[in-house]
């Protein structure tokens, strides 16, 4: 009798426990971010304004575009924060987004910068001078690639980022059938590199290799004091980089993921976006959401 007792209570007392933990335990939203969102640091930065104001435990897994938004169909992470539209249009077609209370859509603007293509000093390919758009250095760095692998390569980030997809559109505009003659041509002839990683490591391999590759400005200037890379080129509307945060339906903190949306596109956070480390670099690593720009 009194063992029966003894378990009754130990019972009572966890279930007591388990109760008092759940009901003061924060509420938990999982976003998967894009690594350049990572590795600025932006989300270091915004991560504890977001998880005082709404009282959350706010989990981040930074991957590529292609790969965050895999996590939200598969219903492993609640919101997704990439910056691919062809990507993101795939998965809205899908079903796996929930429209935004208050903007009539799911794919939901919030800040851009560019793209930009950097390289070494020596600049092997001849790239610099400001004369060429961004096709045509790629032109130039596949010609002179080809015909000097040794001294002339570019690194790729392939890994179905959004900043790989924009490569791959640029070498698509340049002319190149991009399976065929990059992935292919280029790698059997050593001068095109896939790196297969984030984009601070993909960086540092270019630099390592000497070599050119395709950055967000935002992540380049993050790293600037790590590698000796020069920016070559930074205009042309195909460089434009905008990143979207969507609500996953397979999510299951919807609630949450909208408080998400509302705080990314709050004046007072579109304030510190427009601010972020503009003292370390003199310029902007992103701008905050512009509607003549972003739609």
């Amino acid at each position: 009798m009194k063992t029966k007792v003894i378990a009754l209570v130990v019972m009572v007392v966890a279930i007591i426990v388990s109760v008092i933990v759940a009901t003061s335990a924060p509420a938990v939203l999982r976003v998967a971010t894009t690594t350049s969102l990572y590795d600025t640091e932006l989300w270091d930065y915004l991560e504890p304004i977001f998880e005082e104001r709404y009282d959350v435990d706010l989990q981040i897994t930074a991957k590529g575009t292609g790969a965050a938004l895999q996590l939200g169909t598969n219903g492993d992470v609640d919101v997704v924060t990439v910056h691919d539209p062809l990507q993101e249009a795939v998965f809205i077609d899908g079903g796996y987004a929930v429209e935004a209370e208050g903007y009539g859509a799911e794919r939901i603007p919030w800040a851009y910068n560019y793209f930009i293509i950097v390289g070494p000093e020596a600049d092997p390919a001849g790239i610099g001078g400001g004369n060429l758009t961004p096709t045509g250095a790629f032109q130039k760095i596949q010609m002179e690639g080809a015909l000097d692998p040794d001294n002339v390569k570019f690194v790729s980030r392939g890994d179905n980022s959004g900043t790989h997809s924009k490569e791959k559109a640029i070498w698509a505009t340049a002319g190149y059938n991009y399976t065929a003659d990059i992935q292919g041509s280029g790698e059997a002839s050593g001068w095109y590199i896939e790196a297969g990683t984030g984009m601070g490591a993909t960086l540092e391999m270019a630099d390592e290799l000497m070599a050119y590759t395709l950055s967000d400005k935002g992540t380049f200037l993050s790293y600037k004091g790590d590698v000796d890379l020069l920016p070559f080129i930074d205009t042309g509307d195909i460089m434009f980089n905008i990143y979207t945060v969507i609500i996953c339906k397979n999510g299951v903190s919807p609630e949450m993921a909208q408080n998400l949306v509302t705080f990314l596109r709050a004046d007072d956070i579109q304030d510190l976006i427009a601010g972020f480390r503009v003292s370390e670099y003199g310029e902007p690593l992103f701008y905050p959401y512009d509607p003549e720009i972003c739609g």
